[in-house]
């Protein structure tokens, strides 16, 4: 079960007590020093909340179970100008590309995209004063409680884009070691798969998204869910079925989603490839399909490897 979006609860610790105490031995005969001396140490600070990035973390899978986390709490002060222990922190381990947001605003906190980034989301409580530095100890506060979204956006070079059942998954499976789940029905990818593509000299991640279709920016098919994915790649591989009945409407179909969803994302460069070239339904669309365009287009079939070879380096020039 892929997982890319959360809300979860985190809660520092809170601050230990600072402590009363007083130092007295037989040479204080004094009327000024019949209690003694004040020697109260201070409480130890509260373990804090600390969201960190682990490149052996792919999903947010583990917070669908466990939706609390907690720092722990600091030990009191003591006698003779002892401070109490720290409370231990709570480190939560995401993937890389994930967003943190506070859920009260809804406004982004950090976005954690490389390895070892880090954020201290719930701030521990302080530690209390003790007597020895302050005319009374004080207690330690509470640490800060908070509601949080955890937001998954995959980090690719690369986003593989098209209709259902493009040949995506395909592509994938042949030019990388991911296996996707292949099958000739749409939507046969309900998540988004990750592979990487080896080089003798270079590599590049590529990330197969689920079928987009018409509206999916509404939240029509899976395209809603996954179309956040493809805003960090670098460059899209939009592939085009040119076996379809009109492979011309489905290319500005998709066109049009992703500039429905971010303008941005639509002025990503892109790679137009047309797929299954090895049925005969697809040479006689080719030619209306590039004078439509009017941009490059690299034919390949993923299924029977033909032009693999020129559309992973024409992958590499682009990145």
């Amino acid at each position: 079960m892929f997982i890319d979006k959360v809300d979860i609860l985190v809660q520092a610790g809170r601050g230990g007590n600072g402590v009363n105490s007083f130092y007295r031995d037989k040479f204080m005969r004094s009327k000024n020093n019949r209690k003694g001396k004040p020697d109260g140490g201070d409480g130890g600070d509260g373990g804090s909340v600390i969201i960190k990035v682990d490149t052996n973390v792919i999903s947010l899978l583990d917070f669908y179970y466990r939706k609390k986390f907690s720092a722990k709490r600091a030990s009191n002060g003591k006698g003779k100008d002892r401070r109490g222990q720290n409370g231990e922190d709570c480190y939560i381990h995401v993937p890389p590309g994930t967003l943190v947001k506070d859920k009260k605003d809804n406004c982004i906190l950090r976005d954690l995209q490389f390895e070892d980034s880090s954020l201290i989301v719930a701030k521990g409580g302080r530690g209390g004063r003790g007597n020895r530095r302050a005319s009374l100890a004080s207690e330690g506060k509470d640490g800060e409680i908070k509601k949080i979204t955890l937001e998954l956006k995959l980090v690719a070079d690369v986003g593989l884009v098209g209709m259902p059942n493009a040949g995506k998954s395909t592509l994938l499976s042949k030019i990388s070691h991911a296996k996707p789940k292949i099958a000739p029905y749409p939507f046969t990818t309900k998540s988004p798969v990750l592979g990487i593509v080896k080089e003798e000299d270079s590599s590049f991640v590529v990330a197969d998204i689920p079928g987009l279709i018409e509206d999916a920016h509404l939240g029509k098919g899976l395209g809603f869910d996954f179309l956040r994915h493809i805003e960090r790649t670098r460059i899209l591989v939009h592939l085009v079925d040119m076996s379809e009945i009109d492979p011309i409407n489905n290319y500005r179909a998709i066109c049009q989603e992703l500039e429905l969803y971010s303008n941005k994302l639509s002025k990503s460069p892109q790679i137009i490839v047309a797929n299954k070239m090895d049925l005969d339904a697809s040479k006689n669309n080719l030619n209306n399909f590039k004078k439509s365009v009017n941009k490059d287009v690299v034919a390949i079939s993923a299924k029977d490897n033909h032009n693999l070879a020129d559309l992973i380096n024409a992958i590499r020039e682009k990145l």
